[in-house]
């Protein structure tokens, strides 16, 4: 059960793979293998119990799975990062929450918001709009200003994926990022400060798109968080007890249904 304990923020890690998850399908890979629970990894997402507020960051094809293991049953809000698959393709999954509870808020930039009425037209549309169809509340955010959910103040975090503008989220001592290539000085410094940092390493190779292991090392290096835990991570990264053994210090590799408290 999701339930907060003596503590302000808890964070449930919901999947921590990359975009065709851990395993991939058809893909004979040494990681493939592997006995260690560790190493099967869902599409990246998080719940988030902030003292009395439910969130979710991101909300893939694993969705309803998720959640399922997570035995939650209420959000407050669901925030993107961006709008691919891997972070938007279980929408859709969201009906018996919106059933129970009504109009659930969903918190994007303008560009993923205008995917999403693109992909979940029904969900959106005004006219002649399916009885089941999940309803859901519009919230354009961006990174110039932070906004409030229920008297909680978060800051979107400007980043860039390769060429596209994504979204990290700043929510009190916590900074959670996925997918990111570049991060600005300018946006570092909403950063800097944070007790727990939650950041992509894709794999050991570079990547066009994602920072490998070097490039986040390098990032944590640089932001200086007491604990950091690396996410959204391929198979092509190795066996996850291996990886473990070669972190610097107070940096450590997350897992499906990981949870940790600030």
């Amino acid at each position: 059960m999701f339930v907060i304990n003596f503590y302000i923020l808890e964070v449930y890690f919901l999947g921590t793979g990359t975009s065709q998850g851990v395993p991939i399908i058809g893909i004979d890979h040494p990681v493939a293998h592997s006995i260690d629970k560790r190493d099967k990894r869902l599409r990246t997402s998080v719940l988030i119990k902030w003292d009395d507020v439910t969130l979710m960051i991101d909300c893939g094809p694993d969705f309803r799975q998720q959640m399922l293991t997570a035995e939650c049953n209420y959000l407050d809000a669901i925030l993107f990062t961006h709008e691919h698959a891997d972070h938007i393709a279980g929408l859709d999954e969201i009906r018996p929450l919106t059933i129970l509870h009504g109009d659930l808020p969903l918190y994007a930039s303008e560009q993923v918001m205008e995917a999403l009425k693109k992909r979940y037209d029904y969900i959106f549309t005004e006219i002649d709009r399916y009885p089941g169809a999940p309803s859901v509340e519009q919230h354009i955010i961006s990174g110039g200003e932070p906004f409030t959910i229920k008297g909680k103040e978060i800051q979107a975090i400007d980043i860039l994926h390769g060429s596209l503008p994504i979204l990290g989220f700043r929510l009190g001592e916590l900074v959670y990022i996925t997918d990111a290539k570049y991060i600005s000085q300018i946006e570092r410094e909403k950063i800097r400060g944070c007790k727990v940092l939650i950041v992509n390493a894709l794999r050991i190779k570079e990547h066009p798109t994602h920072f490998n292991l070097d490039e986040a090392l390098a990032f944590i290096e640089d932001i200086a968080p007491e604990q950091t835990y690396l996410t959204h991570i391929a198979q092509d990264l190795g066996f996850h007890a291996e990886v473990e053994n070669i972190l610097p210090k107070n940096v450590y590799l997350a897992f499906d249904n990981l949870r940790i408290e600030i």
